[in-house]
């Protein structure tokens, strides 16, 4: 049927970080963890999540300590423990790991540019680039939901996953990636089809 649901999935970005509040690009999975803002920010969203009932089959979690982080406020609500899953790494940075968006302009003048006008192409720092990544993570994700046909599960990730995690389900151009906001704290709903997908809503962050 058209109408026939594959899984429906509840991805959380993951809490505030110092490398977040300060704008830094960062792919490490053991730094940094959940600041103080983002401690407040997972307890904002799991009351959110409760009160609003989101029902769940199964958590995941993406590896870095500050998905984990978040994955244990999510876990506590449902008194269930979450599956980390490695492939869900985020977005390879290069050498522009740890850097602010102001340094790299001063260290590598255009290279954010490029990620806009040559999303299949790694940049000059060697960052993953855009249609890369969201190649390898719907690859992830695809293998998620064909392992959870009929299931509501929660995914605790990073920005820029939620970010191609919407391209794929959608078929947004790969140059479109970086112009999708993702707050850390918030959550966005995409509901699977077997020949589509739907975006139920992004980006919420509770007030």
């Amino acid at each position: 049927m058209y109408f026939s649901r594959k899984c429906k999935i509840t991805f959380v970005c993951h809490g505030a970080t110092i490398y977040s509040e300060e704008g830094r690009f960062s792919d490490a999975e053991n730094y940094p963890p959940l600041s103080e803002l983002g401690e407040e920010e997972m307890r904002a969203i799991s009351e959110y999540i409760k009160a609003r009932g989101v029902k769940n089959d199964v958590i995941y979690s993406s590896p870095a300590v500050r998905t984990t982080q978040s994955a244990e406020f999510i876990s506590k609500i449902f008194k269930k423990e979450y599956v980390v899953v490695d492939e869900l790494k985020g977005r390879e940075c290069g050498k522009w790991n740890g850097l602010t968006f102001e340094q790299i302009m001063e260290k590598y003048p255009g290279g954010l540019e490029k990620i806009l006008s040559e999303p299949d192409k790694r940049t000059v720092a060697d960052a993953e680039s855009s249609v890369e990544f969201i190649e390898r993570i719907k690859k992830v994700l695809d293998k998620i939901v064909e392992e959870n046909i009929g299931n509501r599960i929660i995914i605790v990730t990073y920005p820029e996953v939620i970010q191609a995690a919407i391209c794929a389900a959608l078929e947004i151009n790969a140059d479109k990636l970086p112009k999708i906001f993702i707050r850390t704290g918030s959550v966005t709903q995409i509901t699977y089809f077997e020949d589509w997908s739907s975006l139920v809503y992004s980006d919420y962050v509770p007030l």
